[in-house]
């Protein structure tokens, strides 16, 4: 089990440019261009949303991945939450591994009782452009993600709907937490109208459903 530690801020769509040559500017060299393709599973009952946690398959240059995730805390745009991670053969969940992984009870208790019941619920879809900076002495990720959620509602009147990414994610990988605060606040500097985010992706696709 790790923490995850990240800032999500909302990034205006006439920043996007702006955002991306930052980073550049800062880095010194261009992104790296990550394409990411997420399934995320629930019970027809939510029953992973009602115990405040999600699970994702993705799919990544390097092959698929799996992902548990409490929903945590999410203040001012700073997310804290409990993930597992860990690569699969292919396109398929191995609840097993997850179960083996998870220490939480309570969120490993409700994986374990939805886990015949699970079906896709939503997508989402994009591009991650990515950086990798020493800030204070601490390690930190950071991306511009440009794309979107699509989720297909089935009922008396079937549709396909969609909403946008077009976020930066600021993610701690080592050291201090502060150099999240400073690099952020670097960016609010920078490009108007950025704004902290504390709803996450999976939160969005819920939300597209229940719309």
């Amino acid at each position: 089990m790790a923490i995850e530690r990240e800032i999500k801020l909302a990034l205006p769509r006439d920043q996007v440019d702006a955002a991306l040559r930052w980073f550049e500017t800062r880095a010194g060299a261009p992104g790296r261009d990550v394409h990411l393709e997420n399934v995320y599973f629930d019970t027809p009952a939510l029953a992973l949303a009602r115990a405040k946690s999600a699970l994702r398959l993705r799919r990544t240059p390097d092959g698929w991945l799996q992902t548990f995730k409490s929903v945590g805390v999410a203040k001012n745009g700073l997310h804290e939450r409990h993930e597992w991670e860990m690569p699969v053969a292919g396109e398929a969940l191995e609840i097993g591994r997850l179960l083996h992984e998870c220490d939480e009870a309570g969120v490993a208790t409700a994986l374990s009782g939805a886990a015949t019941d699970l079906i896709p619920l939503f997508r989402t879809d994009f591009t991650r452009t990515l950086w990798t900076f020493d800030v204070d002495g601490a390690r930190v990720e950071a991306s511009v993600d440009l794309g979107e959620v699509v989720a297909e509602v089935n009922g008396a009147n079937p549709e396909t709907r969609r909403a946008p990414i077009c976020e930066i994610e600021l993610e701690l990988k080592d050291g201090d937490e502060a150099a999240l605060h400073t690099l952020a606040a670097e960016l609010a500097r920078a490009l108007p109208g950025l704004t902290p985010d504390d709803v996450s992706k999976a939160q969005r696709g819920y939300r597209l459903r229940e719309a």
